[in-house]
């Protein structure tokens, strides 16, 4: 499996509070990030069902709500 990089924008409090909690869980931000993501993705599965599918990110982004 082929590892990519992702950067994001992040509030620099909340920054800080998600290395705390990683710094309490022993864990870098990058692995305590990943950890969270992984269990983001086991919730939506299980609520509903497998991901067999890659969608393009151009393809996943919800349009604009008009008015």
């Amino acid at each position: 499996m082929a590892v990519k990089s992702v950067s994001i924008r992040i509030e620099e409090e909340m920054l800080q509070k998600i290395g705390y909690v990683a710094d309490f869980e022993g864990r870098s931000i990058n692995s305590q990030i990943l950890v969270l993501i992984r269990k983001s993705i086991e919730e939506f599965e299980k609520a509903n069902g497998r991901i067999d599918s890659v969608i393009a990110p151009e393809q996943n982004v919800k349009p604009a709500k008009k008015g």
